[in-house]
């Protein structure tokens, strides 16, 4: 998939140094369900994504750089046809929309090809860059979740939860607002 600045493409196993450009970053994996990566850990993840249709790659056209990656993956059951999307992106690239139009492309592949009747994500609210985001792709915040989940546990192996917000778009608001 293309964007006028972005292309958007599945992973391969080369694409493991801008990996861990990103991934390494304390700060961008601040919301994530995972701790930073070295270098070993971002080969086998770009390894992983290579062979995992849910990860998509972001990169630069003018340059093929990868500045971040994008999630999309069909939920269950599979007859209510709904779509989760998530995105991580590299920090040096923030502020310049790339998060946004890819986003809004990966949306348009999931109603125009995937056929999705709704599109969903899930942030921290205190991700506000994240849910900033989803409200600029015109999706709705529909839930607040308190203590939803957690990713990562204390020094005594208590759980750390953390709240939620939940967001989405149906089909017909998309090709409503595409029109």
């Amino acid at each position: 998939m293309e964007t006028k600045r972005l292309e958007i493409r599945r992973f391969n196993s080369d694409d493991w140094q801008d990996l861990y450009d990103y991934l390494s970053d304390e700060e961008v994996v601040r919301f994530e369900p995972y701790s930073t990566f070295n270098k070993e850990q971002a080969k086998k993840e770009a390894e992983r994504r290579a062979n995992d249709d849910s990860f998509w790659a972001v990169c630069l056209k003018e340059n093929n750089k990868l500045i971040g990656n994008l999630y999309f993956c069909q939920q269950e059951p599979k007859k209510f046809m709904t779509w989760e999307i998530g995105y991580v992106f590299n920090r040096t690239f923030s502020g310049k929309g790339y998060a946004t139009e890819s986003s809004d492309r990966l949306l348009q592949y999931g109603f125009e090809t995937c056929n999705a009747h709704r599109i969903q994500a899930h942030c921290n609210p205190q991700n506000i860059a994240s849910w900033r985001l989803l409200e600029r792709l015109r999706m709705r915040r529909e839930g607040y979740f308190i203590q939803k989940a957690f990713f990562h546990c204390d020094e005594q192996g208590n759980p750390l939860w953390h709240d939620a917000y939940e967001y989405a778009i149906l089909s017909n608001e998309w090709f409503e607002r595409s029109k």
